[in-house]
């Protein structure tokens, strides 16, 4: 008789990555306010940058980047958009590229689907 497979305690974190997950854990600045968008197909999604900083590289260069990420879930977006500028949040998701038409010909952008989110510390408002 085979035993049965472990379950993981509720509060025992996030479930062991395997090789292939598309999981993405990101915390840094928010530059500026979320913002609201509403698709042609008439979905509202909000979109929100992220600053965070880059590894040290003694070569020089860039110390941060900036990704982009999109909330599509109604209760997340109600929180995530009362963010201010300059507050610190962790989020997680799975990163999506997006295709589309441009008046320039085939366009893409790669960014975080976010599925959790939450603040890290306050922003100054105002």
């Amino acid at each position: 008789m085979r035993a049965p497979a472990p379950t993981a305690a509720p509060d025992a974190g996030p479930a062991p990555l395997q090789p292939d997950d598309n999981r993405v854990f990101l915390t840094g600045r928010l530059p500026a306010a979320p913002e609201e968008r509403e698709l042609p197909s008439g979905d509202t999604i909000v979109v929100l940058r992220l600053v965070v900083r880059r590894p040290a590289d003694p070569r020089g260069g860039p110390t941060v980047d900036t990704v982009d990420c999109v909330v599509r879930a109604p209760g997340l977006q109600r929180r995530v958009l009362a963010w201010a500028p300059g507050t610190t949040v962790s989020v997680e998701g799975a990163l999506r590229r997006r295709f589309w038409r441009s008046a320039g010909g085939p366009a893409s952008r790669t960014e975080v689907l976010v599925d959790k989110a939450r603040l890290a510390t306050r922003g100054r408002s105002g």
